[in-house]
């Protein structure tokens, strides 16, 4: 076995510190992990998209199942959601990631992503106007979020928690419990998509940076569990608005420089 060289460990300590803060940000808010760390393999490193997505999703195997752990613990799942959720975007996550192996399916990035940046404002509007005494409602629209989601999840390297989290919230779900089942669900959309890229592109699609943002995303992942059992639904809200927003107009702008 090779030695771990200083070189080695320099140079997979940016990709834990990205790792840790995409999966804290994940746990937390239910959204992020994949477009951060997407993001920097694709525009920072140069990492063909297909590439890309499959070390992000090999990745999300482990955190997501950490976090899914971690969610259940803390009580923040609600098993029939979670039961309406998870099936449809299993099915969307292994057809977004047969495509994106076969075909190039960025023409509808940009759209996707404006649409997620009008989501965000309308969410920090709707925190600004929520009351302390706030009635929660169970979401209508579930079964096609979800296949939905998990489609742009793996043809875009990201894109399950901003599309599901932000939809169930629009429908007036209530925060915690929304971000816990989100990511709970998605251990099962990260694994079958992982799965769809080995069988379709090989585990050479998988990168070395994908070891660093593992053990950085499983540090991080018990921590997102207990901030979003402890911060206010109101805030959640005003925090999930933010990030979405930021991350859209910025991914926007790189599908469209």
């Amino acid at each position: 076995m090779p030695e771990l060289s200083m070189e080695h460990i320099q140079a997979i300590l940016p990709f834990i510190a990205v790792g840790f803060f995409a999966q804290l940000i994940d746990g937390a808010l239910g959204m992020a992990f994949g477009v951060i760390t997407n993001t920097l393999l694709v525009s920072v490193m140069g990492v063909p998209p297909a590439r890309a997505s499959a070390s992000v999703h090999l990745v999300e195997t482990f955190t997501t199942a950490a976090s899914a752990i971690s969610h259940t613990l803390h009580k923040n799942v609600n098993w029939t959601l979670f039961a309406r959720l998870v099936i449809p975007g299993m099915i969307g996550g292994i057809t977004g990631a047969y495509i994106l192996s076969n075909i190039d399916a960025k023409a509808a990035r940009p759209f996707v992503m404006a649409y997620l940046a009008c989501i965000g404002v309308y969410l920090l509007w709707r925190a600004w106007q929520m009351s302390h005494n706030h009635v929660h409602k169970a979401a209508k629209v579930v079964e096609p979020l979800g296949l939905i989601g998990g489609f742009l999840d793996a043809a875009g390297g990201g894109g399950w928690g901003p599309v599901v989290t932000s939809n169930l919230l629009v429908q007036g779900t209530e925060p915690r419990q929304t971000i816990g089942t989100v990511n709970t669900a998605e251990f099962f959309l990260t694994t079958v998509i992982s799965l769809t890229f080995i069988a379709t592109i090989g585990l050479e699609a998988f990168t070395v940076a994908a070891v660093g943002l593992t053990i950085g995303g499983l540090l991080a992942a018990p921590l997102g569990a207990v901030l979003a059992k402890r911060i206010p639904a109101k805030r959640l809200m005003y925090m999930v608005g933010t990030i979405l927003t930021a991350t859209s107009l910025f991914s926007l702008y790189k599908a469209l420089s």
